[in-house]
């Protein structure tokens, strides 16, 4: 049985594997040859709301063959309290997969060692592998292989799509850096775990310069609005824009996971400059999403 819990334990194999079948998947959609979930119900258990994770994944599942069932928190016990073994050991008796997008990254890892089926982390405060999968495709898709090429990630060093970047710099060969006031920089302890070749800084310029993919998300995540107002003056300067762009190798790509806030962690005519770069990412989601899908219930 598998599960995608976290990229750290994601091993360079299964990480080339993803990234070949989603090719395949994006390649084939509409015509595919089998449908690997055919007679299985997946529940979808989100306690974080979303747009992209939640119809990509139901989309997912439903052309791979898989009946859905979306379960917010409140919709369910979790909500009034119960235990997540006791959830999962209840519904691992029912379904064949969960995805689950949620805060605490041990609430997943419990779920799935007490529901006993294949589990996917649609996102927690820890990390986001599903987006990083996808983020990688996308590269690959316009650049090809990533391994060598320097990506640069400008703002919130520390919150859960940077680690999972951290994560697959040493799987895959490619050197991070991460520009980030010292206050939002990734841990020594994650830094330490992961390996690889990454470099953590506050000189976003030097950071960019050279960079092959220039990446950049929100400031205020989710469960962090109560501290909007210091994020925002603090990294106030970590910004991807045009003078920046400048700095990257020519046709550097830019990406962002969305949603985006012009004006902020990117600028609106930055934005819309690599807009069909970042809807691509947007939609390549749903093509990585049922190679993952596959990957976990072979």
């Amino acid at each position: 049985m598998k599960h995608l819990l976290s990229l750290e334990k994601l091993s360079a194999a299964d990480f080339l594997k993803i990234l070949r079948d989603a090719k395949i998947f994006k390649a084939e959609r509409g015509a595919h040859r089998t449908s690997p979930l055919a007679g299985q119900t997946w529940a979808l258990i989100f306690s974080k709301s979303s747009t992209r994770t939640r119809v990509s994944f139901e989309t997912g599942l439903r052309e791979l063959g898989a009946n859905v069932m979306f379960l917010n928190a409140n919709d369910i016990q979790l909500g009034r309290g119960e235990p997540i073994e006791d959830t999962a050991r209840v519904l691992g008796r029912m379904i064949y997969g969960a995805v689950i997008r949620t805060y605490a990254q041990s609430d997943v890892e419990t779920f799935a060692e007490f529901a006993k089926i294949p589990t996917i982390n649609a996102l927690t405060d820890a990390e986001h592998p599903c987006q990083i999968l996808t983020d990688i495709f996308t590269f690959e898709e316009k650049r090809g292989p990533i391994a060598g090429k320097v990506v640069t990630f400008v703002g919130d060093g520390a919150c859960n799509v940077p680690v999972s970047w951290i994560f697959a710099a040493a799987r895959l060969g490619f050197e991070l850096r991460i520009a980030a006031p010292k206050q939002f920089q990734p841990s020594a302890e994650i830094l330490r775990r992961a390996g690889g070749k990454v470099v953590v800084t506050e000189d976003l310029q030097a950071a960019a310069t050279g960079a092959d993919l220039l990446y950049t998300d929100v400031w205020v995540s989710m469960g962090k609005e109560a501290e909007a107002a210091e994020r925002i003056r603090v990294l106030g300067g970590y910004q991807i824009n045009a003078a920046l762009v400048q700095l990257a190798k020519p046709g550097a790509l830019v990406m962002h996971c969305l949603p985006a806030y012009r004006g902020k962690e990117i600028d609106a005519e930055t934005f819309e400059a690599h807009a069909d770069t970042i809807f691509t990412q947007a939609e390549n989601r749903l093509h990585t999403q049922k190679a993952i899908l596959n990957w976990c219930a072979a």
